[in-house]
């Protein structure tokens, strides 16, 4: 059986702080809010938002906060079956 994940106390303060923030961008936000929905919750990441994190990953500007909740979304992104 797989382990369920599920975003941890510590993005979701992260993801917390972000969200209020108006200087952050608009991908930052949409991390956040996906971080937060999985918050004890089996809720799996949109396509659309995996791939926002994964590109947020690649992108050398992006900051380690960002990092952590793309991260985070991205160990719940929806698998092929």
């Amino acid at each position: 059986m797989a382990k369920q994940e599920s975003s941890g106390a510590n993005v979701t303060k992260i993801a917390s702080k972000v969200l209020p923030d108006a200087g952050v961008s608009k991908t930052a936000k949409s991390l956040a809010g996906s971080a937060l929905a999985q918050s004890h919750t089996k809720k799996e990441s949109s396509k659309a938002t995996a791939r926002a994190a994964a590109k947020a990953l690649n992108d050398g500007r992006t900051s380690k906060t960002i990092k952590s909740l793309a991260g985070s979304v991205l160990t719940k992104k929806t698998s092929k079956k």
